[in-house]
């Protein structure tokens, strides 16, 4: 008799034979059926893939994106049945493919769709009330801790990330600068919207994400950082749903 390892096992390694003792309905061997059923498993897991990181296969094209994605859904199979959120490891696991070096943004890329489906899928949050911010003063603003939405995300690299993402996908963006982009996710409502960050926003969220206070979060920002402009981004993209006071 088959056991689930073996099942399991075999499913999606066309490699390894189809396992012994396996019996249909009537008690027939079901080799057959399992070929069938082993082919259905991996085109599922590769369209999912294909759907969920459309700039990936723009960028490599769909027969190199179909050979990535049968070694990735073969050594990666699903933790989850929730099919939507397949791939989370496929950024890193494109990023160390050795055909596909020379494509240095290519992880960061697919770092950022995968980012996106998060944010698309992630739990709605009530909308935070910046009146709640009129009458502090610096010292209880500096000991308070923002708490992000769920659906925001941070996405820091040293390559033109976002212009490479518009550049593939939306017709007519401009063509991208070599320089380095981070870029906050937010979902004020029903889609994900993509911000470009200026000079250290990205390590002022980034710390705020950690649950560092307001003051800790802008010293991680350093010289430069537009605190104005951030905060009416993080507020208006509600990308904050909620504050905590330190102070009594």
């Amino acid at each position: 008799m088959t056991s689930q390892t073996e099942f399991h096992t075999a499913l999606l390694n066309a490699a390894i034979p189809v396992p012994e003792g396996l019996l249909d309905g009537d008690g027939r061997p079901a080799g057959s059926r399992y070929a069938v059923y082993r082919n259905n498993v991996a085109v599922s897991l590769s369209e999912a893939l294909e759907t969920g990181f459309p700039a990936v296969v723009k960028l490599i094209g769909p027969e190199n994106f179909s050979k990535a994605a049968g070694i990735y859904l073969r050594a990666h199979p699903p933790t989850s049945p929730m099919l939507m959120l397949y791939g989370k490891g496929f950024p890193d696991f494109l990023a160390g493919l050795e055909p596909l070096k020379s494509i240095g943004y290519l992880g960061d890329v697919a770092r950022l769709e995968y980012a996106m489906r998060e944010s698309y899928h992630a739990a709605d949050a009530p909308a935070f009330d910046p009146s709640r911010l009129q009458d502090m003063d610096d010292e209880e603003l500096n000991a308070t801790r923002f708490v992000l939405a769920p659906a925001t995300r941070l996405v820091t690299s040293p390559w033109p990330v976002l212009a490479v993402y518009n550049f593939t996908l939306i017709e007519g963006s401009p063509a991208p600068e070599a320089v380095a982009q981070n870029v906050l996710i937010t979902r004020p409502e029903y889609d994900p919207i993509l911000h470009e960050l200026p000079q250290g926003a990205a390590e002022f969220i980034a710390a705020l994400g950690k649950g560092q206070t307001f003051g800790e979060a802008l010293r991680a920002a350093g010289r430069g950082f537009d605190l104005t402009n951030t905060i009416s981004l993080l507020l208006g993209s509600g990308a904050v749903t909620d504050i905590k006071k330190d102070m009594p």
